[in-house]
């Protein structure tokens, strides 16, 4: 009864049976690569969507290491010696409580259902790549790195293809696994510690005994046998460093305790030696599990989809080229739109970015030039995504097709909205009156009000529908990051006016601080001026405020010169008389002067 009041949950014992499945043999590399393809083989998954337990499990991790935690924090505040393990555990809880919150909001309960689910095996019924998280832990002991890891899933991968949803699925399922294997720890931990705690309790209670009444040693003794405690290692272990050595009469249940190992063939020599080694290995799993949780924050799994993924080696062989200059937002956009239309078409992502490829090809062999058609993007987001959809017979249900004829003719769509909400809102205050006897020309004064206020909230009401159901497309872009190339070569234009001479200093140091910040071999910088407004052509200070900035642009290139030339630049118009205005003034001002500049 002592011993089960100490548990932290009433499972306890048959948990642990089940977490020794966490702990496999040691592979080495070339093993892992090998087992990586074992168990791609021994996958097999089932149709349709599955129920979600992971989110489930994992609430029930959360509370069995809370009442860890709870567990070891009173030893703790009872001055008890705890393990190096323990201190682990409760040092680094705070991490483990972050892991879980992260969990719990990147783990949707409809991604997870997505997800490719087991038929069979240990992991049946959960998500594939969370059963591929939990071999390479179980393989490694709780220790990863990103070797092991591109390693084993570019293993499984040869067997069997993951999809692009499981592959950014890596990560969190890995939080899940180690959290996992936290809590098979922290459970064999805290049943130690019970046991601990129960042999401190008899030990208290002997050495009381001992200094005050030894007679009554040999009752006490009995009272421990008739309780059946368990003869494990931390029970001796935690009895004989606090019996043995102190008073003589305390060797009596020692003794007993040795006599009760005699029968099964153990000494307490040898079970503590196992405890110590026990300790040992539980400290260094812990330390694993921590440090690769550790590894996750500061992994790059952008690159590590982009390597493992099968869409995106197809996808990099665009005819263009343009694919493989893009940034990541793009190149991920694409692979979500052949992601999409996978699940549609029930074909492979593999299948279906293979057939974007081949329309490219296809239409460069036709063409024989260079041609935008010739992009892989064309397929994905332009005007050819209807055809790739046909070769790979997506199909689309009643509501998905209604949102695609609208988002064909947004204005009309539009319009039409307000029309019928107004219609529909005016109708309504019409009949009402109607109702209330109203007749003849009242009722069409009423009419020209009511849709005048209708208008006025369906136009807002629309406007706020939209911001909610449309959503925005970003336009394709190339990655900069590693420099502008030379035929991409960019002139930054900043339109403004010469208005003083403090005007004039302002101007050229914020030109130049905007040159410091982004120093590119092919990026150069313009001031855009012109005067201000004026009654005449000319004024007395215009060519002193002009003479200034020249000079101004004059040292900035000569303060960073450089082999290529010059890269700063002032262009400079004159005012026109405005004949609406009747003044003197810059054409159209800011956007004027940047139309200039195209033109010239």
């Amino acid at each position: 009864n002592i011993l089960r009041t100490h548990l932290p949950c009433a499972d306890l014992r048959r948990k642990i049976t089940v977490d020794e499945l966490l702990r496999s043999e040691l592979f080495s590399k070339k093993q892992m690569r090998q087992h990586g393809k074992d168990v791609a083989r021994s996958h097999n998954l089932r149709t349709g969507r599955s129920s979600n337990q992971l989110l489930n499990r994992m609430a029930d991790n959360e509370k069995v290491l809370i009442n860890v935690r709870n567990l070891l924090t009173k030893a703790v505040k009872d001055n008890h010696s705890i393990t190096p393990a323990e201190e682990w555990f409760l040092d680094n809880f705070y991490l483990i409580e972050e892991q879980i919150r992260t969990a719990r909001r990147h783990l949707p309960r409809v991604y997870s259902r997505e997800l490719p689910h087991l038929t069979d095996g240990p992991s049946a019924g959960l998500p594939r790549v969370y059963d591929i998280a939990l071999e390479m832990i179980s393989h490694g002991d709780g220790r990863l790195d990103s070797n092991v890891l591109s390693l084993f899933v570019d293993a499984y991968q040869s067997v069997t293809e993951l999809k692009l949803g499981e592959l950014w699925a890596v990560p969190i399922m890995l939080r899940l696994a180690l959290i996992e294997n936290i809590r098979r720890i922290a459970v064999r931990i805290s049943t130690d510690r019970t046991h601990r705690n129960l042999a401190g309790i008899w030990s208290d209670r002997m050495t009381v005994i001992a200094e005050k009444d030894p007679k009554s040693l040999f009752l006490e003794i009995a009272d421990m046998a008739r309780s059946d405690p368990p003869m494990v290692g931390a029970f001796v272990a935690e009895m004989t460093r606090r019996l043995q050595g102190q008073n003589p009469a305390l060797a009596l249940p020692l003794t007993w305790i040795e006599q009760r190992l005699a029968e099964s063939g153990q000494t307490i020599k040898s079970l503590v030696h196992l405890e110590t080694q026990q300790q040992a290995a539980d400290q260094v799993s812990l330390s694993n599990s921590i440090g690769s949780i550790r590894f996750l924050g500061t992994m790059d799994w952008r690159e590590f989809v982009e390597t493992m993924s099968v869409v995106e080696r197809m996808l990099r062989e665009d005819p263009s080229d343009i694919y493989v200059r893009m940034d990541f937002t793009t190149r991920d956009r694409y692979r979500h739109v052949i992601e999409r239309i996978a699940k549609k078409s029930l074909l492979p992502e593999s299948e279906v970015a293979r057939t974007a490829i081949n329309l490219a090809r296809k239409n460069r062999s036709e063409n024989g030039h260079a041609d935008y058609k010739e992009h892989v993007g064309f397929y994905l987001i332009d005007r050819g995504f209807s055809e790739l959809e046909q070769l790979t017979k997506a199909r689309y249900s009643t509501v998905e097709k209604m949102m695609r004829l609208g988002r064909r003719i947004p204005l009309l769509l539009y319009i039409g909205s307000i029309i019928l909400t107004t219609c529909s809102l005016a109708g309504i205050m019409l009949m009402k009156a109607h109702t209330d006897g109203l007749q003849g020309w009242p009722l069409l004064i009423l009419l020209f009000i009511t849709l005048l206020s209708a208008s006025h909230l369906a136009i807002a009401l629309v406007n706020w529908l939209a911001t909610l159901l449309v959503t925005p497309h970003p336009l394709p872009k190339i990655d900069f990051s590693q420099g502008t190339p030379p035929e991409c070569r960019t002139l930054v234009a900043i339109p403004t006016m010469l208005l003083s001479e403090n005007n004039i200093h302002k101007i050229i140091e914020a030109l130049e601080i905007r040159f410091l910040a982004n120093r590119d071999d092919h990026l150069f910088f313009a001031l855009l001026t012109d005067f201000r407004d004026a009654g005449e052509e000319t004024m007395p200070d215009d060519e002193t405020l002009l003479s200034m900035a020249q000079k101004g642009i004059e040292g900035l290139n000569a303060k960073h010169q450089d082999m290529k030339g010059d890269r700063f630049f002032l262009f400079h118009r004159p005012r026109l008389w405005n004949h609406q205005e009747h003044i003197w003034m810059g054409y159209e001002r800011k956007r004027g002067k940047l139309a200039d500049l195209n033109a010239f």
